[in-house]
């Protein structure tokens, strides 16, 4: 049986509070990857895959739709928060990417981004390849900002996140039916694992010491995904959720090589498969009432432009559900999924 929310709160609270020291030593966040965390990048592309419209947002502090696809904060912003920020890292294309705000951190996450730089290129998302040159772009402004002993401390010192993966099967590998006969699940995936490397490499030689990796989610428990690849049925689709394991075990493996590689790196893969499935299937334990059906909407399928200010059966009060829409959590899920991040990714921080 999972912790109640207040129960893992409280827990994290006392668990955090022997290293609330050494976060306060994190000069700065810098964020990569796709929807997960994208907090507003897609607002700035000629791209379909965007949430700057409400409902999006009508749960965020400023009640406004930012770019979050989500009702409300991500995980990331509950993470930033946990670490003493008080102002969450910005999105890189955006005009408030400037200046002293610069100084925290940066946010380059796209929405329907991927390691398989295609995926990226399918939806004029940002791949990752490209988010390493906005970073290499963002340490020469930090330069001119802060100068170079400063930017040296701030990048050195920094924690980096990323979110990949669940675009590159959901969005690309699983509906292409080309690209699904050229590979199977096991060789594309270890196309995505050599992605990573380069991905990781590169942030590496570029000065980040200190990285978390999420794994990807039970990816047969969304919403959209038991809609379009369980026939609409209520159970999770198990054939999705033991190809989510077997990338994650990859993913696992390949961050442990990585590390053992890289002096000084430390590399933590942040399990968000368990906890999200935990919410699923124990819904009711963890205070919510429904975990098949989204918010937006019927609930089975929408997001990006499906989820919109005329989607019929939008719920009035999303705290009760576990997705916002058919790919991604609510606030109330983003939050317990943060505090089970921080904890497992402490050696980030300690």
């Amino acid at each position: 049986m999972g912790l109640s929310r207040s129960s893992l709160t409280s827990f994290l609270l006392l668990f955090l509070g022997l290293f609330v020291a050494d976060a306060q030593f994190v000069p700065a966040l810098f964020i990569f990857g796709d929807s997960v965390f994208d907090v507003g990048n897609n607002n700035h592309l000629h791209t379909i895959i965007k949430a700057n419209f409400p409902p999006y947002g009508r749960d965020f502090v400023t009640k406004q739709p930012t770019g979050r696809f989500c009702n409300g904060k991500l995980a990331a912003d509950f993470t930033a928060e946990t670490l003493g920020f008080t102002s969450y890292p910005q999105a890189y294309l955006s005009r408030e990417a400037s200046g002293n705000n610069l100084l925290i951190g940066a946010n380059f996450a796209s929405a329907a981004s991927g390691y398989f730089d295609a995926t990226a290129d399918l939806y004029h998302a940002i791949s990752l390849s490209k988010q390493l040159e906005y970073y290499r772009e963002y340490q020469r402004r930090v330069v001119e900002i802060a100068g170079k002993s400063n930017a040296s401390t701030i990048i050195s010192g920094a924690i980096y996140f990323l979110s990949a993966g669940n675009s590159d099967f959901l969005q690309n590998y699983y509906i292409d039916p080309l690209l699904h006969a050229a590979y199977s699940f096991d060789s594309f995936s270890d196309i995505l694992m050599q992605s990573y490397t380069n991905f990781i490499q590169g942030l590496y030689a570029l000065g980040a010491r200190r990285i978390g990796v999420t794994t990807l989610p039970p990816m047969g428990c969304l919403p959209a995904a038991r809609t379009i690849f369980g026939l609409d049925g209520n159970e999770c689709v198990e054939r999705l959720n033991n190809d989510a394991i077997s990338f994650n075990n990859k993913l696992n493996a390949t961050s442990q090589r990585l590390q053992n590689h890289l002096s000084g790196l430390i590399l933590v893969v942040l399990d968000i498969y368990q906890p999200l499935f935990n919410l699923v299937t124990n819904s009711t334990a963890n205070g919510f009432f429904e975990a098949r059906r989204a918010c937006c909407g019927t609930g089975l399928l929408e997001t990006a432009i499906l989820c919109n200010p005329l989607s019929v059966g939008t719920c009035a009060n999303a705290s009760g559900y576990v997705f916002w829409d058919g790919f991604h959590p609510s606030e109330a899920a983003n939050n317990i999924i943060a505090q089970t991040l921080v904890a497992s990714g402490i050696s980030l921080i300690s």
